[in-house]
Order: structure tokens, then C-alpha cells, then sequence
């Protein structure tokens, strides 16, 4: 039984130099010294997103992400290097500094989604080229795609949508060059399928998964953020798919649409204001990123209860950097 009030809602610590605090992640640029390079501090609060907005707090969830992202960079670093030096926490990763691509690459194996920018939406909507590919009349709701889709976006700021992108736009507007575009679709399209791969293996389907990707000081493109997480990615249980597909309804899943799904009932997502989330549905949500762990990993998930709080554990475990900010 999780304890429902040991919630990360934050991580604000002001010991800790540089500080950016995203919608999920807590981070914090520790600065070069005579035997360190630059790193970043990445904690995974439990705050969920969508609709580019902060939804709600779910227990444990920081925790699951972090694990969870751990377990995939241990099974993708034959693919593609990525950022993380080590974890110092369950919530922690010290990455490597990185300038992030402003491109965000996201691979669809199914006409699925519920955002503006997914290919559902926009084939719901008539559209039927989008991120330079072209669909077919006649595509339900959840069906598979002939085969894995790109379908790169712009990175927002300021709280900006993300816009979709071609391959031609990207090129076009110095987003990346040329030999960095077909370096990172080779590198997605890889990881994509080594992700529904050994998804397969555990009775899972990994529908759609977002990546980013950075250079180091070198020019090499390194995987940042996280992987095959339920926060950047959808998945959903394979036995029940067909069924649902032929039912015309939603696929079992345990993924963040639970929250989503009810949300877009109630509201307009972008525009309204976000009703509660009642507390039965905090719940029902932590259980599920619980499940989708022990899912995705096999591993049994152990929730770190050390420390009075989340925050307290946290600030612990990093004291070590405290002193390399002076």
C-alpha cells in the first residue's frame, strides 16, 4: 500500500547554484571545476503534466520516472550514449551538460493521441499530411501505422506549444544540419525499436515515445532527459488491444491519460481552468505508474522511504554538492 502523503512537489533547494525549474524536473547547473566538467542536477518531482500545464501531484511518481529511465539507458547505451554519470537518489540523475537540440523527436507506431500535435488530432481533423508523411483514407482510432511514423516537434518555451515540423522545415530554418537530422531519426527509429521490442517480450505495446537529444562540448549528439518513461512515452497492455480496437474503444493502459482522458472531459485543456483532481483518481494513477514499472522492468518497485520527507532524503543524498558551489 503506498503511502499517498509522501509527495515530492518540489525540489527547491537554494544550496544548490543555477537553478531551473521545469514543469517535472527540478534542476540545478553545477559549475566546471579544476576536476569536474559542467554538470546538471535532474530531480524528478512528483508533479504530472499535460496540456502544458502542471495537473496535479502524484506519490512516488519522481521516483518510478527516475528508475524507470534508468533501467532503458542501461538497455539503449549500445545504440546511443546518453547524459547520466550517476544517481545519487532515487528521484536523482547528474547528467552530463548538454545543449539541447531544439528539435523533439517523436516516434508514433499507432494513430493514437490526444494533444494538438498528435496524428490523431490532426487526422481527426481532416489532415491527412503532417510531418511530411502522408496517410491513407480510412484509419480508425488506435490502429497500427505501416510502419513507426517521425513526427519531430518544436521545443516550446515560455510557455509556448510545441509546432510540428518536416524533416524540409528543420532544414530549412538551421534547426539542426542536415547530417545531425539523419543522424538523430536513425538513432529515434533504433531506439523505437528496441523499446516495442522488448515491450513485446513483457505483454506490453509501446504505442508512441518522445526523445530528446543534446551535444556535448565534442559535437556528439547524446540521449538526454529520459527514455521509454510512462511520462514520455504510451504504452498499452497487449492483450486487451485487439479487443478495444475492434470495440472502437480506448486500450487498457497505464499511462498518464488517465489523467489526461478525464481532464479533456471536463474542460478545454489549454484554455479553462483545470477542474481537482479528486484524490481517488490521484491514487489510481499512482498505482498505475507503480504497475507500469514493475511492468516495464520486471523489477519489483521498492518504494525510499528513508528521510522525514521526499525533500529531506533528497537534500541528504546531495549535501555533497553543497560545498562545490562556493
Amino acid at each position: 500500500m503506498l503511502d499517498l502523503t509522501r509527495v515530492l512537489d518540489h525540489a527547491r533547494i537554494p544550496e544548490l547554484p543555477n537553478p531551473y525549474f521545469g514543469k517535472v524536473r527540478d534542476c540545478y547547473d553545477l559549475p566546471a571545476t579544476q576536476t569536474e566538467p559542467k554538470r546538471r542536477i535532474l530531480i524528478s518531482s512528483d508533479r504530472i503534466s499535460a496540456f502544458d500545464r502542471i495537473l496535479a501531484s502524484i506519490p512516488f511518481k519522481g521516483q518510478v520516472l527516475t528508475q524507470t529511465a534508468r533501467f532503458w539507458f542501461d538497455h539503449t547505451g549500445d545504440i546511443c550514449p546518453n547524459h547520466v554519470l550517476s544517481y545519487p537518489d532515487p528521484n536523482v540523475v547528474i547528467g552530463r551538460h548538454l545543449t539541447i537540440l531544439p528539435v523533439e523527436i517523436v516516434v508514433r507506431g499507432y494513430l493514437a493521441g490526444t494533444t494538438g500535435t498528435s496524428i490523431l488530432t490532426l487526422y481527426r481533423r481532416g489532415q491527412r499530411r503532417m510531418y511530411g508523411h502522408t496517410l491513407p483514407d480510412g484509419l480508425r482510432d488506435n490502429q497500427v501505422l505501416p510502419s513507426p511514423m517521425l513526427t519531430p516537434t518544436s521545443k516550446a518555451f515560455d510557455g509556448g506549444h510545441d509546432e510540428p515540423l518536416t524533416p524540409r522545415q528543420i532544414a530549412a530554418s538551421g534547426l539542426l544540419t542536415a547530417a545531425q537530422w539523419d543522424e538523430v531519426s536513425n538513432l529515434a527509429l533504433a531506439l523505437f525499436a528496441r523499446g516495442q521490442k522488448m515491450a513485446a517480450d513483457r505483454g506490453l505495446i509501446l504505442v508512441d515515445t518522445k526523445y530528446e537529444f543534446g551535444t556535448d562540448d565534442a559535437g556528439r549528439i547524446i540521449l538526454a532527459d529520459e527514455i521509454h518513461t510512462p511520462d514520455s512515452s504510451r504504452y498499452w497492455l497487449a492483450a486487451g488491444h485487439d479487443r478495444a480496437f475492434a470495440e472502437g474503444s480506448r486500450p487498457p493502459s497505464f499511462d498518464k491519460d488517465i489523467i489526461r482522458a478525464w481532464v479533456a472531459a471536463r474542460c478545454d485543456p489549454y484554455a479553462g481552468d483545470i477542474p481537482a483532481i479528486p484524490p481517488g483518481l490521484i491514487a489510481a494513477t499512482a498505482t498505475a505508474y507503480v504497475d507500469a514499472f514493475e511492468k516495464i522492468t520486471g523489477q519489483t518497485f521498492v518504494p525510499d522511504l528513508t528521510g522525514a520527507t521526499a525533500l529531506a532524503r533528497i537534500r541528504t543524498n546531495l549535501t555533497p554538492y553543497f560545498a562545490r558551489t562556493v
